[in-house]
C-alpha cells in the first residue's frame, strides 16, 4: 500500500469518528476543503461511497461503517505500539552484552552493574569473560572492556578504571623452600602459577618493565588455571608465584599471607576502557551502562 493511501484512510477514520469535516480537519491540522477532496479521491479509488453528507451532518454508509470497523482498530493498535515504544524511552529496558577480561568484570563492571540493575529492573546485563581482543561487532556485543592500549582506533573508548600494577607474589611457605627472584629472568627457576587463555589455549606471558627496558617471560609451573580467583588461591596454598593485578592480592600482602617480589619491575599499566563502535545509536539502557561505569577518579 502506498504511503499516501495510508494517509487517506487516516483522514477517513477521523471524519467517520468525528462525524464532522470541520472537527476532523482541526484534528488533522488540514483545511476543510483539502480534507473533503481527500475523501472524494478515496471514494473514487474504491468505487464506493463511504460518507453521506448533508449541510448539517455526516453519516456513514454501509460500506463506510464496514471499513471503519475493519481498519479503525488496526490503526489504533499501531498507535498503541508506538506509544509503548515511547514509554520505553522513559523506562530503559533490554539486554546489554559486554565482553571483558575477568579482572575488570570483577573489580569494575559487576559492582557498577549490580547497582544499575537494582535501580532498573527491566535492564539485563550479560558479561562474558574473554582474554582475546574480541570483534564486538561480529560477535554481536554492545561493548567490550580491555586495557586502553588494546582498543582499536576506530572505536569509541572511555576510561572506566585507574592505572594499576601487576604483582608477583607467593606464600611465605613457598619462600621457605626457594630464594626470592631478583630479576624477571630468575622466574625460569621457579614454580609459577600459570593462566590458560580460554580462547586461544595458550598461556599468558608475564610482562615486566624497568627504566625503559621491557621483558616478557614464558614461565613454567605445574598449577594451571583459567580464573584469577583460583590462581590467587593456589598462591596462598604455597604452590608457587602468581602474577596478578595488585588489587587482587593487596589485602593478602598487607596481612602477610603473600609476599610481594619484583615490585620494581612492575610499572603502572593503562587502566581499563569500555569501547564500542563509533557508528552506533545507543539505546537508553546502553547509555545508562556507559554512565554507570565511567571513571570519575
Amino acid at each position: 500500500m502506498r504511503r499516501d493511501n495510508v494517509n487517506d484512510f487516516l483522514a477517513f477514520i477521523a471524519v467517520a469518528r468525528q462525524r464532522s469535516f470541520t472537527r476532523a480537519a482541526a484534528q488533522l491540522g488540514v483545511s476543510q476543503s483539502a480534507l473533503s477532496y481527500t475523501i472524494r479521491m478515496l471514494e473514487a479509488r474504491l468505487g464506493l461511497r463511504l460518507l453521506t453528507r448533508t449541510t448539517r451532518s455526516v453519516s456513514l454508509t454501509e460500506a463506510g461503517e464496514r471499513l471503519l470497523q475493519r481498519i479503525g482498530p488496526r490503526f489504533d493498535e499501531i498507535e498503541s505500539e508506538i506509544a509503548a515504544l515511547n514509554v520505553l524511552r522513559d523506562k530503559p529496558a533490554g539486554t546489554v552484552r559486554i565482553t571483558s577480561v575477568e579482572h575488570a568484570a570483577q573489580a569494575i563492571l559487576w559492582p557498577a552493574m549490580a547497582g544499575l540493575m537494582h535501580d532498573y529492573p527491566d535492564i539485563n546485563v550479560e558479561i562474558i569473560n574473554d582474554y582475546n581482543v574480541t570483534d564486538i561487532v561480529a560477535e554481536r556485543y554492545d561493548a567490550g572492556v580491555r586495557l586502553g592500549e588494546q582498543v582499536d582506533m576506530d572505536m569509541i573508548a572511555m576510561r572506566i578504571g585507574p592505572d594499576f600494577r601487576m604483582a608477583v607474589a607467593a606464600a611465605p611457605s613457598y619462600f621457605e623452600r626457594h630464594a626470592p627472584p631478583l630479576t624477571p629472568q630468575d622466574l625460569t627457576n621457579h614454580a609459577c602459577i600459570r593462566l590458560r587463555l580460554p580462547t586461544s589455549g595458550g598461556f599468558y606471558i608475564w610482562e615486566f618493565g624497568k627504566e625503559g627496558r621491557e621483558l616478557k617471560v614464558r614461565v613454567q609451573g605445574r598449577a594451571v588455571f583459567n580464573t584469577v580467583a583460583m590462581m590467587r588461591q593456589a598462591a596462598l596454598d604455597g604452590m608457587g608465584l602468581a602474577y596478578l593485578p595488585d588489587d587482587v592480592v593487596e589485602a593478602d600482602i598487607s596481612e602477610g599471607r603473600l609476599l610481594h617480589v619484583l615490585a620494581d619491575w612492575c610499572p603502572p599499566r593503562p587502566g581499563y576502557h569500555l569501547y564500542y563502535p563509533s557508528r552506533r545509536q545507543p539505546s537508553p539502557a546502553f547509555a545508562l551502562v556507559v554512565d554507570a561505569v565511567r571513571y570519575r577518579g
